[in-house]
C-alpha cells in the first residue's frame, strides 16, 4: 500500500506501469467495492489514457474524482437522480491540471446529493460504509473519496469542503486531508451552493502527497473570479525543512461544542505530542457559534439553484433533504444578509487567538464514527444532537477561509480512527501543511492503514 510519493518515483522511474498500476486498482475495486461502495462509476479509458501519460509528471498514476466534480466525458451526477445522465463537455480546472500533469481518472466516487449533508448516501447509489467498520459511516461528503483511499483502491481521490466535507471523511477514515486556503485551488465550473466558502482538495494517506498534488493545482484561473494566484513555493520541498519554536492553542471545544469525551481525550494526547515542536497550551476559546448561518446559507443558495426544476427534485430527492423546503420557507433575505455580520464576528474572535498563537488545533469532530442509517448521531456525551452539533469544529473555517487539516490522531477503544485539526492563519497553507508533518513523524499513522488495507485483503495475498 504505497504513498503516492512512492508511486511517482516508480512510475517516473519505469519501475511499474502506469497500465499495472491501474489494472492492481481495478482489481482491489472488484473485490472491496461491493461492500464499501466508494467508486459509483469506472472509466473505460483509463487504461488507453495511461498509455500517454508514460512522461508527464505524476507519470499515469491513477487517482478517483469525486462525483460532483467534472470529467469530460464521463458521467458526473452529484449524487442526485435529476444529473443522472449528465455527461459533462468539459473538464474541472484541478482534472484538468491532474491530467496535464499524468494523472489517470479512474472513476468517480459517492457522495450525499449535492453535497448538503456529512453523510454519505442517495437514492441513486445508496450509503458509502466506512472500511474500519462496515457498519458505520465515513461522514461526508467526500465520503467516498476517502473510502477508497483508505480501502487501498486508489493512490488518492479529490474532495471538496464547503463545511468540512474533506476534513471529516478524513477523520473518519484515519487520513490526511486538509482544506486549503479559499480560493488556493481554483473551482470551475460550479453550481452556486456553498458559494465562497468550498475548496477543492485531496484525501491522501500522508501529507507529502497532498504537498505534491496541491503543487501542480494551485494557482490562478481567470474562469474563477476567487483563485488565487500562485505563490511559487513547493509545498513538498518545504516540508523537508523542519517546523520549530511555533505556538500552538488546543481548544477541546471552541467555546460552544459538546465533546464525546473519548474524542476529547485521544485528540489532547495528540496535540500535546507536538511540544516537541514549541509551545502547546490548552486555551480557553470563545467565538460564535455558526450552526444557524451554515443552515441558512446553503438552504437558501440551494432551494434558489433547485426553484426551477423543484417539483422534479421533489419526487426523486434523497428524502432527508425535503426538510430544507420547510426551513427556507421560515428564511428570508436578511438572514441571509446577516450571515456577512456574523462571518465578520467569527473573524474578529479567531484574530484575537491568531494574534497570540501560530496555529490552532481542536478535534476534527466532536464523535467518532456513528452508524449507517441515520444522517447525524442521535446524542453526543449523553446530550440531544442536532443535525450539525457533531460537526463544530470544521465549518467556522470556511466561513473565515482559513486552511485547516485533519490529521489522524488515534483510536477509539472499539477500534474506529479519531481525527485531530490543525488551524492556521490564511494563506498559511504551508505551516499547516508542516506542523502536519511534524505529527506524522511523531505520530505515524501509515502503518494503521497498512494494517487495514492487510485487514481488508486478508482472503489472499496481494503484492502492494
Amino acid at each position: 500500500m504505497e504513498t503516492v510519493v512512492e508511486l511517482v518515483e516508480k512510475l517516473r522511474g519505469c519501475e511499474v506501469k502506469a497500465s499495472e498500476l491501474i489494472e492492481l486498482c481495478l482489481e482491489r475495486i472488484r473485490r472491496l467495492n461491493s461492500k464499501i461502495n466508494a467508486f459509483v462509476m469506472l472509466s473505460p479509458k483509463a487504461i488507453e489514457e495511461a498509455k500517454e501519460a508514460k512522461d508527464k509528471p505524476l507519470g499515469g498514476l491513477p487517482i478517483a474524482i469525486k462525483d460532483n466534480t467534472n470529467v469530460k466525458g464521463l458521467r458526473t451526477t452529484y449524487g442526485s437522480k435529476l444529473f443522472e445522465n449528465y455527461v459533462p463537455a468539459e473538464d474541472s480546472v484541478i482534472v484538468e491540471r491532474l491530467k496535464k500533469a499524468g494523472a489517470v481518472v479512474l472513476g468517480k466516487t459517492n457522495m450525499p446529493e449535492f453535497g448538503l449533508i456529512a453523510y454519505t448516501d442517495n437514492v441513486l447509489f445508496g450509503p458509502t460504509r466506512n472500511p474500519w467498520d462496515l457498519s458505520r459511516t465515513v461522514g461526508g461528503s467526500s465520503g467516498g473519496s476517502a473510502a477508497a483511499v483508505a480501502a487501498g483502491m486508489v493512490p488518492v481521490a479529490t474532495g471538496n469542503d464547503g463545511g468540512g466535507s474533506i476534513r471529516i471523511p478524513a477523520s473518519f477514515c484515519g487520513l490526511y486531508g486538509l482544506k486549503p486556503t479559499f480560493g488556493r485551488i481554483p473551482i470551475y465550473p460550479r453550481i452556486p451552493i456553498f458559494t465562497e466558502i468550498v475548496c477543492e482538495g485531496f484525501l491522501t494517506k500522508t501529507v507529502e502527497d497532498t504537498a505534491l498534488l496541491l503543487d501542480i493545482v494551485k494557482g490562478r484561473d481567470e474562469r474563477d473570479m476567487y483563485s488565487l494566484p500562485d505563490d511559487g513555493r513547493s509545498y513538498l520541498k518545504e516540508l523537508e525543512e523542519p517546523i520549530d519554536n511555533v505556538k500552538i492553542a488546543f481548544s477541546p471545544n471552541l467555546g460552544y461544542a459538546i465533546v464525546d469525551p473519548e474524542v476529547e481525550e485521544v485528540v489532547r494526547r495528540a496535540a500535546f505530542k507536538l511540544e516537541k515542536f514549541g509551545v502547546v497550551e490548552e486555551v480557553e476559546v470563545r467565538i460564535p457559534c455558526l450552526e444557524n448561518e451554515l443552515r441558512a446559507k446553503v438552504t437558501l443558495e440551494f432551494t434558489t439553484f433547485i426553484s426551477s426544476m423543484l417539483e422534479k427534485w421533489k419526487k426523486v430527492a434523497y428524502p432527508p433533504h425535503l426538510r430544507l423546503l420547510s426551513l427556507a420557507e421560515s428564511l428570508n433575505y436578511k438572514d441571509y444578509i446577516m450571515i456577512e455580520a456574523r462571518k465578520q464576528e467569527l473573524w474578529i474572535a479567531l484574530k484575537k487567538v491568531f494574534d497570540k498563537y501560530d496555529f490552532l488545533i481542536t478535534p476534527t469532530t466532536a464523535v467518532k464514527p456513528f452508524e449507517i442509517g441515520r444522517t447525524y448521531p442521535k446524542e453526543i456525551a449523553g446530550r440531544p444532537a442536532t443535525p450539525l452539533s457533531w460537526m463544530p469544529f470544521t465549518y467556522p473555517f470556511n466561513f473565515t477561509g482559513q486552511p485547516a487539516a485533519s490529521v489522524p490522531a488515534g483510536f477509539s477503544r472499539d477500534g474506529l480512527p479519531i481525527g485531530m485539526q490543525i488551524v492556521g492563519r490564511k494563506f498559511d497553507d504551508v505551516g499547516v501543511l508542516k506542523l502536519s508533518k511534524a505529527f506524522q513523524d511523531v505520530s505515524p499513522w501509515i502503518k494503521d492503514l497498512k494494517s487495514l488495507f492487510n485487514k481488508l485483503f486478508k482472503e489472499r495475498q496481494i503484492q502492494s
